[in-house]
């Protein structure tokens, strides 16, 4: 490949990897038509994507639960994780992993409680 065509391959990646940079995690989380896996960036700055498969507020925090698409280390194909918006003032929200077993499990006996709602609805 020639050396103009690679800096164009190169310029588009940091195009992209900038785009990325600045989206906002709440709106793409609250997004209902994006259909696009939720991509994070671990501490050894290791890409993980996500299926979204719901966003719960939960305890006057705003809780989601992601499934893994990339494989991560003692995690099982069929589990799920739930992470919490992080918020700094003067700083982008961020998704941090709910570290506390007891607030996970609350988080997802919400979820389930959301569902439950949902199929009586639909009934």
């Amino acid at each position: 490949m020639d050396k103009k065509k690679i800096q164009k391959i190169e310029e588009a990646s940091e195009k992209v990897a900038e785009q990325e940079a600045h989206l906002d995690i709440i709106d793409v989380l609250l997004d209902e038509n994006n259909k696009e896996p939720i991509v994070l960036i671990d501490g050894n700055g290791k890409r993980l994507s996500f299926e979204q498969i719901a966003v719960i507020p939960f305890n006057e925090k705003l809780y989601c639960v992601l499934k893994p698409i990339d494989k991560i280390e003692n995690v099982q194909d069929d589990e799920a994780i739930v992470f919490f918006v992080h918020e700094e003032e003067g700083k982008e929200p961020v998704l941090m992993v709910e570290t506390d077993e007891k607030t996970a499990m609350d988080v997802f006996e919400e979820y389930y409680n959301l569902l439950d709602e949902e199929d009586k609805k639909n009934k």
